[in-house]
């Protein structure tokens, strides 16, 4: 194939299939927690650490854009769960001022440096998939595999604390730290997706997915396989598309992914209908055999 004789071409799709796996597994625990416009908030606080890397422009590895909109998006997300912890009533204007200040930071940072410019910008907060270079999948490799060892690792203890707060509490988890770690685990999600979708649409290939794969799923276990597969499928088809097509990115997979949820939605419908004909008939079935001789309490098989 043409499109695999490229090395950026192949950098992009290696990255859209990382993103399209990482994405959904800290996504369905946001979706549970009903906070799926948490990711949104942290990339607009992870564009002041890109801005920043342009700005610093060491050279070094560990100061380029992505590390450091990682350790910002990471500052962020702790802000963030300590805003929800203790802020109580004025609790969502602080959040409001934190995203707001997030983003204007780092336009104002990306302005002030020598490097950086409105084409960088629209990169990172639109997505520029074949621009992602062979030092942005070091660190992509690096924060998908501690995403994945999180998500994947705790899914028992992150599912029971996304569910039922309280009862995790009782059973003895500690509540707090896991929320703690949902978020900085959502924080590093970000900041790999960037290049890939942008930080403006990264939130909603972590919860587009998801919300497709509970359309037609009822457990968590296949939901979070289903949704893995669902970003999967539209990263690498919407990089493919891009490239033959010429057109953006990330809006492309937002788009091939909102495309699957009303596929999926359409399908529940006559689904669900089908299940509810078999429960009625299971239910229909059902027959109470008595033996002689002794009483129903005694031995009923049903």
């Amino acid at each position: 194939m043409e499109i695999l004789t490229y090395a950026f071409m192949q950098r992009a799709l290696i990255a859209a299939l990382i993103v399209g796996i990482t994405a959904p597994a800290i996504g369905i625990y946001l979706v549970q927690r009903r906070q799926s416009l948490m990711g949104d908030g942290i990339g607009h606080v992870a564009l002041t650490g890109v801005g920043l890397g342009f700005l610093i422009n060491s050279g070094s590895a560990w100061a380029g854009p992505v590390w450091i909109a990682t350790f910002v998006a990471i500052a962020g997300s702790v802000a963030m769960e300590l805003i929800r912890w203790y802020g109580k009533t004025r609790g969502d204007l602080a959040l409001a001022m934190l995203f707001y200040g997030g983003m204007a930071g780092g336009v104002m940072l990306m302005n002030l440096s020598d490097a950086g410019s409105n084409a960088n910008l629209s990169t990172y907060l639109f997505g520029s998939i074949t621009t992602v270079s062979a030092q942005d999948m070091t660190a992509i490799w690096v924060l998908a595999a501690l995403v994945l060892a999180i998500t994947v690792g705790l899914r028992r203890q992150l599912f029971a604390v996304c569910q039922d707060e309280e009862f995790a509490r009782v059973t003895g988890l500690p509540v707090r730290l896991l929320n703690l770690l949902i978020a900085v685990t959502a924080a590093v999600t970000v900041t790999v997706a960037m290049r890939v979708v942008g930080l403006l649409l990264v939130s909603a290939l972590m919860v587009i997915p998801v919300a497709a794969a509970q359309q037609i799923s009822r457990s968590f276990a296949v939901t979070f396989a289903l949704a893995v597969a669902i970003g999967v499928g539209v990263t690498v088809t919407g990089t493919a598309t891009s490239y033959y097509v010429d057109v953006p990115s990330g809006a492309t997979i937002v788009l091939f992914a909102i495309a699957v949820f009303v596929l999926f939605t359409l399908l529940a419908a006559p689904l669900a209908r089908k299940r509810a004909r078999a429960a009625a008939g299971g239910a229909d079935g059902c027959t109470l055999e008595v033996p002689r001789g002794r009483a129903p309490a005694d031995d009923v098989r049903v």
